[in-house]
């Protein structure tokens, strides 16, 4: 190996800083090549949330966990669902490094960990979860410290930037962006046309360093990154390369890649690490893989994520490995009320709303997105277009978007009707079941307790995404004041598929064999989840994606981690060699 040649890194997103800073710090330098004319990508868009089984943080705050535990937790959720695309070497694999890749990260000074307080795993019903202690997220960091480059990061329309978890959960999420006049604080300070519906992201939220400037959630994390890796003479940063082509040897060996800069077409040779994220901006590879129409898709990840990493490693052998599209970490939500963009948020799990599908009834936990997905993309019974419903209380209490609590929608934007007979004939629905669906809807929730579908049962939604002053249910609430209100959903990416660039479980892209292709590695969401199959918690992808630049940066760098000799505790089938992913090939 050639140390003094550079490793490529192909997207400047939380998983190829990470990268190029694990193997820059180990003796190889690194070139990132980002798209886009910001670093950050995705991650910096998202909450923040860094998931991890047994990790020194929650140890220190005195909570107690184990990767036994975190093994008997993310089996038991994905046996539910085609177990066959768990790959047990990486899942493996991950679940052992992950800690130690944390605690690598914290020791570097890349980040200073804290634990979310009081934020359950997802499925709480699930044998190993627990009430908290797995979400890490960055403590808050100063963004004058990143000099110049502030100006280049991704800033966050989706969250309430500068404010704190502790914060968010202790008011509620929808609540943390409403100011204490009543408006979206979020939307007025990025309120140009043209960007998503809680804001913008092209001023970066910037006002200088001597206004102040806490950076929190995603855009934290992907901050503390930036800032170590701007420490490191041996990374060089180019922005606006979009890599075009990968470059190979005689011997088929991946050996550089071709871009496309301000300058004209470049060369960069070295090893190769995709960390493009997904295919958010790319049509065609939704429709693909998802199934989704364009009047039922939209995303809030950055545009320059559109399937190039996909396309790049197709492109030298490599395999797509797929996971069902109703196992895929995407959100309801809506277009933006200003602009082109799209919006998503927790309105559709707080009380005083539900989700029905065409015929006017419900059919899932309507509160949790994770069955929406489910139940609305069940290859066997779709449930396509769906549709928010709500009445007045919710527009009072909690307003939709960008529009405040108590304001009005935008004209034309949402449905409206006196009646929800009336309000169902606008929306191409049946009013007469609507009307029916929503006086039993109504009575579950002057109750407190869904029995149908479970609305209020997800420790997680309640504690995240409901209103927490709402009794006896943060996310229900009766639906019966007039007028009543309705907005045809579309689901919403956000930079993370489950389906992907093939890897086994140290990074190395595979090709149809199942052997790597030498030179080429994927680390965050471009590359399939075959790491936890169709389970899927908050923060995995993040986590996996810094175990992977945790891994590939050391053995670019000629320091490989090495595998644990023992497995972990339970002795479980292997369900998932590469021969066996087979059947997961596109």
């Amino acid at each position: 190996m050639d140390k003094t040649e550079p490793i490529i890194v192909v997207g400047g997103g939380l998983s190829g800083l990470a990268t190029a800073l694990a193997a820059a710090t180990q003796g190889r330098p690194a070139v990132v090549l980002e798209a886009a004319d910001l670093v950050g990508g995705a991650a910096a868009y998202s909450g923040g949330q860094v998931w991890c089984g047994a990790n020194h943080v929650a140890a220190r705050e005195g909570i107690e966990d184990s990767l036994d535990l975190a093994e008997t937790y993310i089996r038991d959720v994905a046996r539910h669902l085609a177990p066959e695309t768990l790959d047990d070497d990486a899942f493996t694999r991950w679940l052992q490094t992950s800690p130690a890749a944390m605690k690598f990260w914290e020791d570097l000074g890349a980040i200073a960990w804290t634990v979310i307080p009081g934020l359950a795993d997802y499925h709480n019903e699930a044998d190993g979860a627990l009430p908290q202690g797995r979400y890490l997220t960055n403590e808050v960091i100063d963004g004058s410290t990143l000099g110049p480059w502030r100006e280049k990061l991704r800033y966050s329309p989706y969250f309430p930037v500068g404010t704190t978890y502790r914060e968010l959960l202790e008011k509620g999420r929808r609540a943390t962006y409403v100011d204490d006049d009543g408006h979206d604080g979020t939307a007025a300070k990025h309120s140009h046309a043209g960007l998503p519906a809680f804001g913008l992201a092209d001023d970066n939220g910037f006002d200088g360093p001597d206004a102040g400037d806490p950076l929190t959630y995603g855009t934290g994390v992907v901050a503390s990154f930036l800032r170590r890796v701007l420490a490191e003479p041996s990374i060089d940063i180019r922005l606006a390369h979009r890599v075009t082509a990968l470059l190979q040897d005689v011997d088929g060996a991946v050996s550089g890649v071709r871009a496309s800069s301000p300058a004209g077409d470049v060369e960069f040779r070295g090893p190769v690490v995709l960390a493009t994220s997904t295919y958010d901006w790319d049509p065609e590879a939704v429709s693909d893989i998802l199934g989704l129409d364009p009047e039922d898709w939209g995303s809030v990840a950055p545009e320059s994520i559109r399937g190039d990493g996909l396309r790049l490693a197709r492109s030298v052998g490599g395999e797509l490995a797929r996971i069902p599209a109703n196992a895929t970490p995407i959100l309801p939500g809506w277009r933006s009320q200003v602009g082109t963009g799209f919006g998503y948020g927790p309105e559709y799990a707080m009380p005083h709303s539900m989700i029905v599908d065409r015929s006017g009834r419900r059919y899932c936990n309507d509160s949790y997105w994770v069955d929406i997905c489910r139940k609305t993309l069940d290859p066997d019974d779709r449930h396509l277009p769906f549709f928010l419903i709500w009445d007045d209380q919710h527009r009072r209490k909690y307003g939709l978007a960008a529009t405040p609590p108590g304001g009005e929608y935008p004209e034309g934007w949402v449905q409206q009707g006196a009646t929800l007979a009336e309000l169902g004939e606008k929306l191409d629905i049946d009013g007469a079941e609507l009307t029916k669906t929503a006086h039993r809807f109504s009575g579950f929730a002057r109750d407190g307790k869904d029995p149908d579908f479970g609305r209020g049962s997800v420790d997680y939604v309640n504690r995240f995404a409901g209103d927490p002053d709402n009794a006896p249910s943060p996310v229900l609430g009766p639906i019966e004041e007039a007028p009543f209100y309705g907005i045809r959903l579309r689901f919403v990416g956000t930079g993370i598929g489950t389906s992907g660039v093939h890897i086994d479980g140290d990074g190395h892209v595979l090709d149809r064999s199942g052997a790597p292709i030498d030179g080429l590695y994927a680390a965050g969401s471009v590359a399939a989840l075959t790491t936890t199959g169709t389970a899927y918690n908050s923060g995995i992808a993040l986590g996996r994606g810094l175990t992977l630049a945790y891994l590939i940066g050391h053995e670019l760098a000629g320091k490989p981690i090495p595998r644990q000799a023992e497995p972990t505790h339970h002795d479980h089938e292997r369900v998932g060699d590469h021969a066996q992913m087979g059947a997961v090939h596109g």
